[in-house]
């Protein structure tokens, strides 16, 4: 029997809701779990990067699967992860896509891998550059940072 006042069957509530949506011990069921495990759990080895920091999960997520659901689930494609966009912002609807690990491994905080470098009127990191003009992101870093190469001189001889 559905209890009328939250729209769950007897027993379920917002908290255990995957139980009831089919949905528990899924990879996208997961994903709510560890975003709570990050932010609230002292004990998680990523805390310090996350509620460590500051980052925290929107009230309308924190305590409700079924809003996380409601919200992210009609875009959730196996194979992405859950993804800030502003990672200095929290995990909220406006906050968050679903991208893919190397579109998470470019959105990063730390700014000397975000570092945009321009040629030719468009700015894109070294990984970009890299796999625009064919050719390892580790040999064109070191033209750059290591041998000082200008940008011009280093995307010329690829």
């Amino acid at each position: 029997m559905a209890d009328k006042k939250k729209g769950f069957k007897k027993g379920y509530t917002p908290w255990n809701a995957g139980l009831a949506m089919g949905v528990y011990g899924t990879p996208f069921y997961k994903t709510w779990v560890n975003m709570k495990t990050r932010c609230y759990n002292a004990n998680s080895p990523d805390y310090k990067r996350y509620g460590g920091r500051g980052i925290e999960v929107c009230v309308r997520w924190k305590d409700s699967f079924v809003n996380f659901y409601l919200d992210m689930y009609s875009t959730y494609k196996k194979k992405l992860t859950l993804d800030r966009i502003d990672n200095n912002k929290n995990y909220s609807p406006d906050n968050c896509r679903w991208a893919t690990r190397k579109e998470q491994a470019r959105n990063t905080r730390n700014i000397d891998r975000a570092k945009k470098i321009t040629f030719r009127g468009e700015a894109k990191t070294i990984r970009e550059w890299a796999e625009k003009f064919g050719i390892k992101r580790t040999t064109l870093d070191a033209r750059i940072n290591i041998y000082g190469w200008s940008i011009e001189n280093a995307l010329g001889r690829a």
